[in-house]
């Protein structure tokens, strides 16, 4: 085992950001869980839109369905396609989730993008996919939004895995943290363990500096007295924002509050850092893995990042170095305005969004893919 493997060995586990039917019959999970030491895999909308709105993969095993079921609803077409992969990654991981005691070994499937703002409907969709899955590797995949909170808090209380997605600023992550204490809270309560509970916080991290650095490349361009400063803080503030997160982690790891929790088994909600494939060629293609290693973290990485890494990453403990430098980044972005806070409103506006096209389009090719009988 290469870098991947001294990766998770340095407390960062190694996620795949990535779902494909021909990937998953072509044994590449199981290829990556070996050589690299992956422990887990996201799927998201966009990513199920690219696996099955392109090519054949899917075809025979549609088939196969809409001869059983006629007269199907789409979205039912879809989950059934979607149900199949999910189990098949999680058989994959299962080794890895036995031989961690349910510590790792997870693969996430993610709610209808459609009820994002609808907590009732997100309690009731997550509940649905978790008995349709029936794994207990299984996470559901509940966005950060406000109404999103109270839905984790549910949805723990149950003893479903929550991947909590689309967070982007601080506020909203201290939220869904003490979300998911919340549900651990009530199942004490309710006298049923939590040792067994699991759950990752996504935080999304190149966006904020594709937003940012725009910003910075405009004011220069337009002669800006601070252009100096603004260009030192180009590809930082994404960084530095994430840091500051992990900060609050440790605070909160050592509460009283939490410490309780942890006396009954509770695994932390470890952070996991999504988006990092690098978006500005500028920059190094592994940028958002090096910055970002420390104890009881994820990073999912789409495949071409996990090749760079693979070839050319580096291990060290990252997460907590130049804490005080990313404090004074964050500073500085604030004194000149570049607005972090109305960055992160609009990315998880346009993350929503985002994820609901590609839900149209996927469920639009699925429809175009007409049943058997018909």
């Amino acid at each position: 085992m290469g870098k991947l493997a001294d990766l998770s060995a340095a407390g960062t586990a190694v996620w795949l950001d990535f779902v494909d039917r021909k990937f998953l019959e072509a044994g590449g999970l199981k290829t990556l869980v070996e050589e690299d030491g992956l422990t887990g895999v996201t799927s998201n909308p966009s990513i199920f839109e690219k696996a099955m709105g392109h090519g054949d993969a899917y075809d025979a095993s549609l088939a196969d369905y809409d001869r059983e079921h006629p007269g199907a609803a789409t979205i039912d077409r879809y989950e059934h396609l979607a149900i199949q992969d999910i189990k098949a990654a999680a058989e994959t991981l299962r080794p890895v989730y036995d031989r961690l005691d349910a510590r790792d070994g997870y693969v996430s499937l993610e709610v209808s993008p459609y009820i994002a703002d609808d907590t009732d409907a997100t309690i009731a969709e997550a509940e649905k996919l978790w008995h349709a899955v029936d794994r207990p590797n299984l996470m559901i995949k509940i966005p950060g939004t406000p109404a999103g909170a109270p839905a984790i808090s549910a949805t723990i209380a149950k003893g479903i895995n929550v991947n909590v997605t689309l967070l982007f600023a601080l506020d909203a992550y201290v939220r869904v943290a003490e979300a998911y204490a919340t549900g651990l809270e009530e199942r004490v309560r309710q006298g049923q363990p939590i040792d067994r509970i699991a759950s990752v916080a996504s935080f999304f991290v190149s966006r904020i500096d594709a937003m940012i650095d725009k910003e910075i490349d405009r004011r220069v361009a337009d002669n800006d007295p601070e252009a100096e400063t603004l260009r030192s803080l180009r590809g930082k503030v994404a960084i530095a924002n994430a840091k500051m997160a992990y900060q609050w982690f440790l605070d909160f790891e050592r509460s009283d509050r939490w410490q309780a929790l942890a006396a009954k088994g509770a695994q932390p909600q470890r952070l996991l850092w999504a988006s990092t494939g690098v978006k500005d060629k500028a920059y190094a293609d592994t940028l958002y893995v090096d910055t970002l290693i420390g104890r009881d973290t994820v990073n999912t990485m789409p495949p071409a990042t996990m090749d760079a890494f693979r070839e050319r990453g580096t291990v060290a403990d990252t997460l907590t170095a130049d804490v005080d430098d990313a404090r004074r980044v964050l500073a500085e972005a604030e004194r000149l305005g570049l607005d972090l806070g109305g960055v992160t409103d609009t990315l998880v506006e346009q993350g929503v969004a985002s994820f609901a096209k590609a839900f149209d389009d996927l469920l639009g090719s699925i429809a175009a893919k007409q049943p058997a009988t018909a």
